[in-house]
């Protein structure tokens, strides 16, 4: 049994992607940690802060390194945080010569930290595909049926009549911003962390810069100039981006359940969900899932801004706040986003019945 909707044995078959969670899954974090490791071996070692051959060495192993989940769970139950327990599993894999190579001058954040943004790095390639995918989709439909004419309603009661057309354009037309808004965010977010144990770098000594920008080209990361251990403000941006895009999507969502409604008939749909009770039934689930996704990635963006409050050079809660709430809302706006496109797909007619 899980405790999450989204990879629980049934839920999940309403609230699951498996895209999305492949990213974020143990697996795939535990890549992205062991590549910010092999990263820092090798800029140690080009920078001179250590041999570069041993550094080399170093960076082989742990590039090819075999972990133990379950000694990293146990550690993490210890420690609050995976590294210490990662380290200890790496320096054996090393060799006690090439260990000095391994983590000098880093910190479990700045491990951490640059496996997260490497994972939203990731997300953002997934979630700007299906975007410019739903757009897309939206002005076919629009370009098809789009002259059809239909009642307008504001506040839910009948207004003047309107065009599909004119329906679809508050649908489709924010998934544009989205796209450009993706594109922005990207240089605030992918950016690597290194910050050292009090965020000073102190260890590194006159070569932190250096290190953090061989670190950061190796991932593909950008460089920084100073760490952001307890400067959240471009996750909480990314999670509020995540919460505009379900946000937009819930709408269309709400107004398909709207026109769905029997007596209006303003949209026929193939597919649906089908009622044990009630076999004539066919519900708009699809829908009703857009408007409830768009609703909890809304109540989790409030959690994403307590995580902003971070006591002095770093914090355990609210970093750890963060780790709980933000793949959630990666996975509901993945999740969200294929129902989406599913949707539109089943679109057979819009607009006012004959």
């Amino acid at each position: 049994m899980s405790a999450s909707v989204f990879d629980h044995p049934w839920l999940g078959g309403l609230f699951g992607d498996p895209e999305m969670a492949e990213i974020w899954s143990a697996e795939r974090q535990m890549s992205h940690m062991l590549a910010f490791e092999a990263a820092w071996s090798r800029a140690l070692g080009a920078c001179g802060r250590v041999d570069a051959a041993l550094a080399e060495a170093a960076a082989e192993a742990i590039a090819s390194a075999r972990i133990d989940l379950a000694d990293i769970r146990a550690g993490m139950a210890q420690d609050g945080v995976p590294v210490p327990r990662l380290v200890k599993q790496l320096q054996v894999i090393v060799g006690p010569e090439a260990a000095s190579a391994l983590h000098k001058g880093a910190t479990s954040q700045d491990v951490v930290d640059s496996a997260l943004v490497l994972t939203l790095k990731d997300s953002t390639a997934l979630l700007a595909r299906r975007v410019a995918e739903l757009e897309a989709a939206l002005i076919e439909l629009d370009a098809r049926q789009g002259e059809t004419p239909l009642m307008g309603r504001t506040r839910m009661q009948a207004a003047t009549e309107i065009t599909v057309s004119d329906r679809l354009r508050p649908w489709h037309q924010p998934l544009a911003a989205h796209l450009e808004r993706l594109a922005e965010i990207a240089p605030r977010v992918e950016r690597v962390q290194v910050g050292g144990a009090s965020g000073d770098r102190k260890a590194l000594g006159e070569d932190a810069q250096a290190v953090t920008d061989h670190v950061a080209a190796e991932l593909g990361l950008a460089s920084t100039g100073g760490t952001w251990h307890a400067k959240r403000d471009s996750v909480a941006e990314y999670a509020g981006l995540l919460s505009l895009i379900t946000g937009t999507l819930g709408k269309i969502g709400q107004d398909i359940c709207l026109m769905a409604q029997q007596g209006l008939d303003e949209i026929k749909l193939s597919g649906g969900g089908g009622s044990s009770a009630m076999p004539h039934k066919q519900n708009p689930v699809g829908a009703e899932l857009l408007v409830t996704l768009a609703r909890f990635n809304a109540v989790q963006l409030s959690g994403m801004h307590q995580a902003l409050i971070h006591e002095q050079e770093r914090s355990g809660a609210a970093w750890a706040l963060e780790w709980m709430i933000l793949p959630q809302m990666a996975q509901a706006t993945a999740r969200a986003l294929a129902t989406a496109q599913a949707l539109v797909a089943s679109i057979e007619r819009i607009g006012t019945p004959d």
